[in-house]
């Protein structure tokens, strides 16, 4: 080393050419730093798709097979791709595990707003009078069982004018794991009559998951459910209201399943995915579940409605007990703007072909419903 060098050195610069010790030490940290950052997210991305892979995706779905009216305002389009909607199906095949055909006990179209996040929920009532396919009107829940996911999300995209091509279908086995797992949720009110309207399908139940979930002594507020009396609460449809009421209350359990979820640790999340995904179908990639979930804490449940909004109830023949919407054209409108925030929105004909039959079928006009 040379004198310069040497003065350098006691100086406490560095020698040219060479850095100090203690700058190649923290710059090695950095490095190492970055490298755990990078084998952390490699492992989140990893578990994330082992976990995604427990969900049965649907190889057989054929979006070509799913039908969207035309004449869809270009106008309409552009608003609906500012939303990513999708449908949600959940069938009663506890006893088969079978989740490609069945009626669809429960039929939710969800709009989530791609900007502020915000998820809007609405039920269709399963006994609505409606075009399953072909021509054939009936109870819409039969579009399910008769065609699987394809021909269900068509009977929805040409009756209400929407366009949708992505579902996930749901046993009733999930409900009660799910709320289980997260140590049940709680309700606003149970009223004395639920609760003993409950207990035929908490026995049902009961034994279908082998539980043992006990009946509830009598209403309240502000109630705590485990999983079967959950599932049970939202079956419930004897009541003033009937199936109208049952919606309402599948949407209030899903708002506290939700909420309960978003609070929720990794290690209960983790639970939730082992648990779950086997009794989950969906034509959702890997890549589309992992863009969703990296958003999920962001979202927020909005309004959530039943439709048809103005209706009545009818018996038709063999078909029995429907929900008469009155009329489809004047339901479809306010849909759009519900779901869409399209106050303008103007029906395609196909809508109101199908909704001049409707009263031909029924006799029911828009004004009758309530």
């Amino acid at each position: 080393m040379s004198k310069t060098e040497q003065e350098k050195t006691k100086s406490g610069q560095a020698p040219a050419g060479k850095k100090p010790a203690k700058k190649k030490q923290k710059r090695r940290l950095i490095i190492v730093a970055v490298e755990i950052l990078v084998l952390l997210i490699l492992a989140a991305v990893l578990f994330v798709v082992v976990k995604l892979s427990k969900i049965e995706k649907d190889t057989s779905f054929d979006p070509e097979e799913v039908e969207v009216n035309e004449g869809i305002s270009s106008e309409a389009q552009e608003i609906m791709k500012g939303y990513t909607t999708l449908a949600l199906f959940g069938l009663d095949n506890r006893s088969n595990g079978n989740l490609s055909k069945g009626n669809s006990d429960v039929i939710i179209i969800a709009s989530i707003n791609n900007d502020t996040h915000q998820v809007k929920l609405a039920s269709v009532y399963r006994d609505s009078y409606l075009d399953i396919g072909g021509g054939s009107y009936k109870k819409c829940n039969s579009a399910y069982a008769s065609g699987g996911p394809e021909q269900a999300i068509t009977m929805l995209n040409k009756n209400l004018d929407l366009d949708i091509t992505d579902y996930v279908t749901v046993d009733f086995n999930a409900v009660v794991e799910c709320v289980d797992l997260l140590g049940g949720v709680v309700v606003p009110e149970v009223t004395d009559l639920e609760a003993v309207l409950m207990y035929g399908y908490m026995d049902e139940i009961n034994k279908m998951t082998k539980h043992n979930s006990k009946y509830l002594s009598g209403g309240g507020t502000n109630v705590t459910l485990d999983g079967v009396q959950a599932c049970a609460y939202a079956r419930i449809r004897q009541t003033a209201g009937d199936d109208y009421k049952r919606t309402e209350r599948q949407r209030t359990i899903i708002s506290a399943m939700i909420e309960k979820a978003q609070k929720a640790n990794l290690k209960t999340i983790n639970s939730l995915i082992n648990a779950l995904f086997g009794d989950i179908k969906t034509n959702y990639s890997n890549t589309d579940l992992i863009a969703l979930a990296a958003q999920m804490f962001q979202y927020e449940l909005g309004e959530t409605v039943g439709f048809p909004f103005e209706k009545t109830t009818k018996v038709m023949g063999k078909k029995g007990d429907c929900v008469i919407p009155c009329d489809l054209e004047s339901n479809v409108k306010q849909l759009h703007a519900f779901l869409y925030d399209d106050n303008a929105y103007e029906p395609t004909d196909a809508v109101k072909e199908k909704s001049a039959q409707i009263i031909n079928d029924t006799g029911y006009h828009q004004g009758d419903g309530a």
